[in-house]
C-alpha cells in the first residue's frame, strides 16, 4: 500500500496557505474608489499600456477640433462650446474609469475562477474518461484505475468552491456575468439589454443557479458511487454482478455527462459573452479538458510509478497515454479552428465580436496557446519512441497544461476584465492553491485503497500489456509475454 508522505502532505498544505494568502491580498488591494481607477488608468497611459481603450479622451479631442473649425472668431460661442466639452469630457473620464473600476475589481474573481474552473473541468474529464475505458471495457487501462479513481477525489472540493462560487454570483457577491446585472431584463430600465432578454429562458438566475447545483450533484453521486463499487469489487465474490453494475451505471454517467458538459460550457464559460454563440463550443471546451485530463492522468502515473507504488504499470501504459495527449491535441487544435476559421469567414458581427476582442486586447496569450497546445506536442510527441520516454512525456505535459490553463484564460477574462488583464499575484496563488488542493486529496484518496484493482476481469491483460516496438527501460524482460 502506499503511504502518503508527510513531505508531500506538508508540501500541498504549505501550497494551499500560500495560495489563500495570495488571494485575500489580491481582494483586499483590488481599486475600490474611482479616483483609484484613475490613477491605474492614468499610469497604464504613461506607460503606453492601456490596450488602446482611451475613447474618451479620443472623443473629447474631435469634439474640440469640429467645433474649433466650425466657430473660428465667435469668441462667446467658443467659451460655451469649451465649457459644454470640458463637461463632456470630465463625463466621458468618470464613465470609462468607473467601467475600468468594475474591471479592476473582477480580476481577482476571475483569475480565481480561471484556476477554479480548469481545476474542476479536468477532474471531471479524468472522471469520464475512467468511465469511457469501463464501458469500453479496455484492457491497457485497468492498473491506472485507481490512479484515475483517486484523481477524481480533487471533484468534491473543487464542487464544493465552486457551488459557493455559484451561489455567490447569483446573489450579486461579484459580477463576473455580465447579464446578471440589474436591469438587464426590465424594457424600462437604461441596462436594459435586447439580445440577452431573447435568452432569457435560458439565462436567468433561477435557472441558472439549479442548473450548476444538478451538474455537480450528478457529477459527484457517480464519482461516490464508482470509488465506493470499485473497491467493493475487490472481495465481491458474486459472480461478476458487482463488476456489471459498474459497467451499466458507467455507461449512464457517460450518457449524462455528454448532455451535462455541453451545458456546463454555455452556463459557465459562453454565459460570461452572453451576446456570442458557438455551436461548437461545448466539444471545444470538452477537447481542451480532456487533453489536460490525460496529461494529469500520466504525471501522476509517472510520479507514483517512480515511488514503487504502480509496479504493474509499464513502458507502454506511459506510451498509450502519450498516445492519447497527441491525440487529442490534435482534436482540440481540429476544433479550434473550425470555430476560427468559420466565424471568420462568415464575417457576422454578433459571432466575430469574441475572437476580435481576443485578438486584439489577448494577442500574446491568444497566440501562444495555439503553439503550445499543437505545435509543440506535434513536435515532442510525434515519434512514437519519444512517447514512453517519462521525462519527455512531462516536458510536453507542461506545456500542454500552461497551453490549456492559458485556453481557459483567453475564454473567462475578456469578458470579465477587458483589457485590464495581467498575469501577477491574483493568478499565481489561485494556481498554486489549487494544486494545494489537487496534490493533498488524489494523494490521501490513492493511500486508501490497494493500488491494483485485483477482481477486474480484465486485469491480467492489462498487467502484460506490451507494445513489441517499444524498449522497456529500466525493466526486466521476464516482466513481460
Amino acid at each position: 500500500m502506499y503511504q502518503f508522505s508527510g513531505k508531500l502532505k506538508t508540501f500541498s498544505l504549505a501550497l494551499i496557505l500560500l495560495g489563500v494568502i495570495g488571494i485575500a491580498y489580491s481582494f483586499l488591494t483590488a481599486p475600490s474608489s474611482l479616483q483609484e481607477a484613475k490613477d491605474i488608468i492614468a499610469l497604464q497611459s504613461s506607460h503606453g499600456n492601456d490596450h488602446g481603450d482611451s475613447h474618451g479622451e479620443e472623443h473629447q479631442d474631435k469634439v474640440h477640433t469640429e467645433n474649433h473649425e466650425s466657430t473660428s472668431g465667435e469668441h462667446t460661442s467658443n467659451s460655451n462650446i469649451d465649457k459644454e466639452m470640458s463637461a463632456h469630457g470630465a463625463h466621458n473620464d468618470d464613465t470609462h474609469a468607473e467601467h475600468v473600476l468594475h474591471q479592476l475589481k473582477n480580476r481577482p474573481w476571475s483569475a480565481f475562477y480561471v484556476a477554479l474552473f480548469f481545476f474542476l473541468g479536468t477532474t471531471l474529464l479524468v472522471l469520464a474518461f475512467y468511465a469511457s475505458q469501463r464501458v469500453a471495457q479496455s484492457g491497457w487501462s485497468v492498473v491506472l484505475f485507481r490512479v484515475m479513481e483517486a484523481i477524481s477525489a480533487n471533484l468534491v472540493p473543487t464542487s464544493v468552491i465552486m457551488l459557493i462560487i455559484v451561489i455567490l454570483s447569483a446573489m450579486h457577491i461579484n459580477h463576473l456575468f455580465p447579464w446578471m446585472a440589474e436591469g438587464t431584463f426590465d424594457p424600462s430600465s437604461e441596462n436594459y439589454d435586447a439580445i440577452v432578454d431573447g435568452k432569457s429562458w435560458w439565462i436567468n438566475i433561477p435557472g441558472w443557479t439549479i442548473r450548476s447545483i444538478i451538474y455537480l450533484a450528478l457529477w459527484n453521486a457517480y464519482r461516490f458511487f464508482i470509488r465506493k463499487n470499485s473497491i467493493k469489487e475487490d472481495t465481491a465474490n458474486d459472480n461478476g454482478k458487482t463488476y456489471k453494475l459498474n459497467y451499466n451505471v458507467s455507461v449512464g454517467f457517460i450518457f449524462v455527462f455528454m448532455i451535462t458538459e455541453s451545458m456546463m460550457s454555455w452556463d459557465w464559460i459562453m454565459g460570461l459573452d452572453p451576446h456570442w454563440f458557438s455551436t461548437l463550443f461545448g466539444w471545444y471546451v470538452l477537447a481542451s479538458l480532456l487533453v489536460t485530463a490525460l496529461t494529469v492522468i500520466a504525471f501522476v502515473t509517472i510520479y507514483l510509478r517512480s515511488k514503487g507504488a504502480l509496479p504493474a504499470v509499464n513502458d507502454s501504459h506511459i506510451h498509450d497515454l502519450a498516445k492519447f495527449m497527441f491525440g487529442f491535441s490534435v482534436f482540440w487544435t481540429y476544433l479550434w479552428f473550425a470555430q476560427f476559421m468559420l466565424i471568420w469567414y462568415a464575417n457576422i458581427p454578433e459571432e466575430t465580436t469574441y475572437f476580435a476582442a481576443r485578438f486584439n486586447e489577448y494577442k500574446l496569450p491568444f497566440l501562444a496557446m495555439v503553439v503550445m497546445n499543437f505545435v509543440f506536442p506535434i513536435l515532442l510527441l510525434l515519434n512514437s519512441d519519444y512517447k514512453s520516454i517519462p521525462w519527455f512525456v512531462v516536458l510536453g505535459g507542461i506545456v500542454i497544461l500552461g497551453g490549456h490553463y492559458l485556453d481557459i484564460f483567453v475564454m473567462v477574462m475578456p469578458g470579465t476584465v477587458g483589457g485590464q488583464w495581467f498575469f501577477g499575484i491574483p493568478e499565481l496563488s489561485s494556481l498554486l492553491f489549487f494544486i494545494g488542493i489537487f496534490i493533498f486529496t488524489v494523494f490521501s484518496s490513492f493511500a486508501k485503497a490497494n493500488p491494483i484493482p485485483k477482481a477486474n476481469p480484465f486485469l491480467e491483460e492489462s498487467e502484460h500489456f506490451h507494445y513489441y516496438n517499444i524498449e522497456h527501460r529500466g525493466e526486466g524482460s521476464d516482466s513481460h509475454h
